[in-house]
């Protein structure tokens, strides 16, 4: 029996000021990718992918059947997701090192 299951992505990159968001439908079993592009000025970019199930918080991503490699040359880091179940239905981030680009001070009300 195949099960369809759906992947939302959400892009979300810093010094970038966009979002993308799309849904992918796969098969149970399946190896699916997720292709992510980044812009930056940094020479050594570091990307990281997080998964959000529902009502959960983002994880950073770290188990065998996840894979993901750095292509500096196509300003890319795809997501490939091997022998797909249906518990991988979840919103994925990639994310930008740093993912804070300003200084945020809180502010005060004066009396």
């Amino acid at each position: 029996m195949n099960l369809s299951l759906s992947l939302s992505l959400s892009l979300s990159l810093s010094l970038c000021n966009c979002s993308k968001t799309r849904v992918q439908t796969a098969f149970e079993g399946e190896t699916v990718t997720i292709n992510c592009t980044y812009s930056t000025t940094s020479s050594f970019p570091y990307l990281f992918w997080y998964q959000q199930e529902i009502k959960g918080y983002p994880r950073y991503m770290f188990e065998e059947r996840f894979d993901a490699n750095l292509n500096t040359s196509t300003t890319s880091v795809p997501l490939t997701i091997k022998n797909l179940r249906v518990s991988d239905s979840a919103v994925y981030y990639c994310a930008l090192r740093p993912t804070v680009t300003e200084t945020h001070s809180t502010l005060t009300q004066k009396p």
